[in-house]
């Protein structure tokens, strides 16, 4: 910042309160009419069928229930800027995965009810000798099985990433073709104009974001591919690579934000990964990435060579200080390369001569273990920041805190006014239940504490 520039001034209209309020709002709303949307146009249909019995129309709910929710599936993984950007990509993909249970759930009570109390309606379970479009709505159901149960499962069962993530879609696609079918094959809810152009338009735009996710999208970025200049070790094992931009930059970039990265493959390769960007707008255009090997794709990424070709597809998230221009001052707390999205806002600010205080309360398990250690003290020198190092296992003259982030750790650090300023933490799930309730017995507010998520997938 500098003369009569404030942090308001710092901040994005699209990026203030009550816009981003208003554009959750506005998608909540959307959301619900699509949902609803399939029931006001069969009730309202000439040729609505007449009810059978309670059950019977419970059943039918629940499966047009089901494959509307299945619909708005593809648009939550669409990576739709404009949609994610209230709420957070991150927090999307979250949302998707736990929307996936209940779409299963209905699919089952659909499929439990006819099973139970209209048994004849299901017709010969045989797929050999029953009728197609019975056969392919429980073709439907078991895509839909299989898919939540590779997810969920994935580390367990040991699948790699590219290939789960290719059945992910496979299933998908053809799990949602499947139940369309179903239900048109059935006609029973299908037999009027206005039901048939639904259907059809649904089917349309299923088709649209399949098109854009898998064809436009990657297109868009092969013409904007990205090069790496630097891969430097840090410590911790993390690697920071560096990348330059061979066609359009990052757009609309607020630090702590995070990006998909593919490096070595064509962007239709389905092999990107989600990482933080550990660098801040104000030093563009290029842009870094600290990535730590901890399994499926990232070990191979740790290894690129500089000048190998990249994609980049981002930015998204809302990790950012960017989203607090009223706050008083900052709580950060991280874990390890959860530090990353922390570094990136620190930076942004320390490059805005932003005054407003800033504790970070930092945990590894060693010192010389703690990722952009020597750029955290080199900041604290230049702006108004406080680095508390929490070590698992300190050095015998270490004077400092030892052990886990607790409730009397951040009670020695924290002083009472820091209560209603924004608690932002990153770091592995363990450490941030802990660290969140600590907070919120503390007297901290819920909506004064965000996270950014290690695992969206």
């Amino acid at each position: 910042m500098t003369g009569s520039e404030t942090a308001q001034d710092c901040i994005r209209l699209a990026d203030r309160p009550v816009v981003v309020f208003l554009r959750a709002a506005i998608w909540l709303l959307a959301g619900l009419a699509v949902i609803a949307l399939p029931f006001a146009v069969i009730i309202t249909s000439r040729d609505l069928p007449a009810p059978v019995a309670l059950l019977w129309d419970f059943a039918m709910g629940c499966g047009f229930a089901a494959l509307a929710l299945a619909a708005v599936q593809f648009a939550l993984t669409g990576r739709i800027k404009l949609l994610t950007a209230p709420f957070g990509a991150d927090i999307i993909y979250v949302f998707h995965r736990f929307l996936s249970w209940g779409v299963l759930g209905l699919m089952l009570l659909h499929f439990a009810v006819l099973y139970i109390w209209y048994q004849p309606a299901l017709g010969d379970l045989n797929p050999l000798s029953a009728r197609w479009e019975l056969t392919i709505g429980r073709f439907a159901l078991a895509c839909f099985v299989l898919l939540i149960v590779t997810s969920e499962l994935r580390k367990w069962l040991r699948l790699d990433y590219h290939w789960w993530r290719v059945m992910h879609v496979a299933l998908a696609v053809a799990g949602f073709a499947a139940a369309v079918a179903h239900v048109l094959g059935v006609g029973k809810y299908t037999g009027a104009d206005q039901t048939r152009a639904l259907w059809l338009g649904v089917t349309l735009v299923w088709a649209g974001f399949i098109l854009w996710a898998r064809l436009l999208r990657p297109a868009i970025l092969w013409r904007n591919a990205w090069r790496v200049t630097r891969n430097s070790a840090e410590r911790g094992g993390v690697h920071r690579l560096t990348l330059r931009p061979e066609g359009r930059p990052l757009r609309a970039w607020k630090a702590g934000q995070f990006a998909w990265l593919s490096i070595g493959d064509t962007p239709w390769a389905m092999k990107e990964h989600p990482f933080t960007i550990a660098t801040a707008p104000e030093l563009g255009p290029e842009i870094a990435f600290a990535i730590k090997p901890l399994g499926d794709d990232s070990e191979r990424l740790t290894k690129v060579k500089p000048g190998s070709r990249a994609y980049v597809d981002g930015p998204f998230g809302t990790f950012s200080v960017d989203r607090e221009a009223d706050a008083a001052g900052f709580v950060m707390i991280a874990g390890g390369v959860g530090i990353t999205p922390v570094i990136a806002n620190l930076t942004a600010l320390q490059a805005r001569n932003d005054p407003r205080p800033v504790i970070l309360i930092y945990a590894n398990p060693t010192l010389e273990a703690a990722p952009f250690r020597e750029e955290l003290d080199a900041l604290a020198a230049r702006m108004n920041l406080t680095v508390v190092h929490v070590l698992e296992t300190p050095p015998a003259d270490w004077r400092g805190e030892s052990g886990y982030i607790d409730g009397d750790l951040l009670a020695r650090h924290l002083p009472e006014q820091t209560r209603h300023w924004p608690h932002m933490l990153c770091g592995p799930a363990p450490m941030l239940d802990a660290t969140t309730a600590a907070l919120r017995q503390s007297g901290v507010s819920a909506r004064r504490i965000s996270f950014e998520i290690f695992e969206m997938v």
